[in-house]
């Protein structure tokens, strides 16, 4: 196998030194002073700081709002995260399929990808709009009253329908490569031994997928947990206080807005602890379940 030759020893690092610098300015860094924070009662106004130890991380795990909001982003990541993948990989069998009119298809569907959270996050909120929502009026035909932004419940489902929404797309692009990508030998073998075309898809065609579920799998989960904040901030501003929330809006609620700088710090190790065990148990108890060809 030829190896790539460079005519001084430091040039690979120079390539690397730009990512190398973002990965640590960005992420490392916050992550360290994350940790410290946690650790300390600091003054907002950066006048000082005192070491109280694990109060911080024992004054967020008692308390029974944070526990609230801990089930809710459960329950929200589980609903986005199989709602998206759902309904993105149905798109994408009905797009392999599709014969006549197949860019325009799917051009349609991808479309949605390039719109930033806040913005799909405004846009769902004139789909909910308690006036001129087609959705509420939707809902009003079945004799459900919605009122987003003042009930819990409508607010949680209108936050999932636009986090769904918004994720499809960048499940369908991968959906639709790894269809694509199956060889056409395989396929017409599992026609002839299968005649049922949903039976042929789940025992020969998603098997294939797998690696690619896998990984829309953790890349979902993070979206969830994360990528959702602009989404909820534009929802949830400025209305009621008994809004649903997620964890990592929480971080964001008690450190700009209630200026808990230790306790926030504290909630945001939190969060990155179950992040790193979700993570372990997808590659330990799922990963090993999927074939690579």
């Amino acid at each position: 196998m030829k190896r790539v030759q460079f005519s001084s020893p430091l040039l690979p690092y120079l390539f690397l030194a730009p990512q190398l610098a973002v990965i640590v300015i960005f992420f490392y860094w916050p992550s360290v002073r994350a940790i410290q924070s946690s650790f300390y009662l600091e003054d907002p106004f950066g006048f000082g700081s005192t070491f109280v130890g694990l109060d911080n991380y024992l004054g967020v795990l008692a308390n029974p709002e944070y526990l609230a909001i801990a089930r809710f982003t459960a329950i929200f990541t589980a609903l986005v995260t199989f709602f998206s993948l759902a309904l993105g990989l149905l798109l994408a069998v009905k797009a392999d399929a599709v014969i006549r009119g197949n860019a325009t298809y799917k051009t349609l569907l991808i479309s949605v990808y390039a719109i930033a959270p806040p913005v799909a996050g405004l846009i769902g909120m004139m789909f909910f709009d308690q006036h001129i929502g087609p959705f509420v009026k939707i809902a009003a035909f079945f004799g459900w009253e919605m009122k987003v932004g003042l009930s819990y419940f409508d607010t949680a489902f209108a936050m999932v329908v636009i986090a769904v929404w918004k994720q499809i797309p960048y499940n369908f692009i991968f959906f639709l490569s790894g269809l694509q990508g199956l060889p056409a030998s395989v396929r017409e073998a599992a026609a002839i031994d299968c005649r049922s075309g949903i039976k042929r898809f789940w025992t020969v065609i998603f098997p294939l997928l797998a690696p690619t579920a896998f990984f829309l799998l953790i890349i979902n989960v993070t979206y969830a947990l994360f990528d959702t904040f602009g989404v909820i901030d534009v929802m949830v501003k400025d209305k009621a206080a008994n809004n649903p929330i997620t964890l990592v809006y929480k971080v964001y609620m008690d450190g700009f807005r209630g200026n808990d700088i230790g306790g926030s710090s504290a909630q945001s190790v939190i969060l990155m602890i179950v992040v790193f065990v979700l993570t372990v148990l997808q590659f330990r108890f799922i990963e090993r379940r999927i074939h690579y060809t």
